[in-house]
């Protein structure tokens, strides 16, 4: 086993590659993880290898397990590299179930571009170990709750449509676009996180963590860049494993860390 580069009660931080190290790991309840895709950031001259990341994962993950896959694409001689749906097919032909395709909206100043419509987004794939075992849905308000029954039509299979009084839930569990402030100083709170290229929110990483963990839980980020989910994972009570290649981002991570965390539940 890699010796830890740094370990607390609640967690460790490996500093190696990630291939090397998950075929040691087992019972991991959920991942979130954003791995570095294409070429948009450099990584330390760091290679990235992908193709038996999700087989490594399967194995390490406990059953009803639930990983997240925060991704995107390059655009490549004027067209978008397609690496992400690449990705999740892998993910799906080793076994994992893609259980929600998600959106992550960036609430930021994009760059403007020629040929295209601006790039404000990234897919977060919600993969599963067989059915998930937890799900925390996060709530919001219905526009439409009157507190009481309501006529509505509903489409059938059929095409045609059917009128019946209907109970308005009061709260519906969240849409699956979930967008973010992003930016310095937005996506986290302290400046030394941003030496690293490419954070994603802390509120991103705190609302997948509640939606499908319980406290106690063990989580993983294997390309754990500054610290966020292993930081947020340990605010909520979780247990958490990070592993990461580059040990610049594994001093971020530490420092980060080793702060007093503000428990959040």
């Amino acid at each position: 086993m890699i010796k830890p580069y740094y370990q607390e009660d609640c967690g460790t931080i490996y500093c190696g590659d990630n291939q090397d190290i998950l075929p040691e790991l087992s019972g991991i309840d959920l991942v979130v993880t954003s791995p570095p895709y294409d070429n948009l950031r450099e990584y330390g001259g760091h290679g990235i290898y992908f193709s038996d990341v999700p087989s490594l994962l399967y194995k390490s993950m406990a059953d009803g397990g639930v990983c997240v896959w925060v991704v995107g694409d390059q655009v490549i001689d004027g067209s978008e590299s397609g690496s992400s749906f690449r990705q999740a097919l892998c993910f799906m032909d080793n076994g994992f179930s893609l259980h929600d395709t998600m959106i992550y909206g960036k609430n930021g100043n994009p760059n403007s571009e020629a040929t295209r419509y601006s790039q404000m987004f990234e897919y977060m794939f919600v993969f599963s170990k067989g059915k998930p075992k937890t799900f925390n849905p996060i709530k919001q308000s219905s526009l439409y709750y009157t507190g009481k029954q309501k006529y509505h039509t509903r489409r059938q299979r059929n095409g045609a449509t059917k009128g019946g009084m209907y109970f308005i839930n009061p709260d519906r569990n969240l849409d699956n676009i979930w967008i973010y402030d992003i930016g310095y100083m937005k996506s986290a709170k302290e400046d030394y996180i941003f030496d690293h290229p490419a954070i994603f929110p802390e509120q991103l990483a705190l609302d997948h963590i509640i939606s499908w963990s319980n406290p106690g839980d063990l989580i993983l980020d294997p390309f754990m860049g500054s610290g966020t989910t292993a930081y947020c994972a340990k605010k909520l009570g979780r247990s958490y494993i990070g592993i990461e290649i580059e040990e610049k981002y594994c001093g971020i991570a530490k420092k980060r860390l080793a702060q007093s965390v503000m428990r959040l539940e």
